[in-house]
């Protein structure tokens, strides 16, 4: 079995697309008016709108109140994304900070106040875990 994907439903699909297209730097290829797709060489962030819901099961998903779950994008120099992220993204929850796991990592929110966590091994123990990606 391999993880894929994550998928964000969104009231506002072409906001949350620009926000993540402008934050990562990835083009978004959208499949349709209701969803799109930014894919990395590892995984890929899903967005679809609430009319994607009644696909699945009507009810089941609803935007904009996930408290549990961070999207983690791996970038190569954390501190230089979160000056270029100053003056856009308007919800910082911390700067960048080197967590006890090896990680210097930024966690803010995207418009729909879902957490998103870019961050960069620094320790030597970190930086062998993710030189596999």
């Amino acid at each position: 079995m391999d993880f894929v994907s994550i998928r964000i439903i969104t009231g506002d699909i072409a906001r949350l697309v620009e926000f993540y297209e402008k934050a990562t730097g990835i083009p978004a290829v959208w499949a349709t008016e209701d969803f799109a797709e930014l894919s990395t060489p590892t995984a890929t962030l899903a967005i679809g709108s609430t009319r994607t819901v009644g696909l699945f099961a009507p009810g089941s998903a609803r935007p904009a109140e996930n408290r549990s779950v961070i999207i983690e994008f791996l970038v190569d120099d954390v501190d230089r994304v979160h000056r270029n992220l100053t003056g856009f993204v308007t919800d910082f929850v911390n700067e960048p900070t080197t967590m006890p796991w090896g990680n210097r990592a930024l966690l803010f929110r995207d418009p729909d106040g879902n957490l998103v966590n870019f961050f960069t091994p620094v320790t030597p123990a970190a930086v062998e875990k993710f030189a596999r990606h």
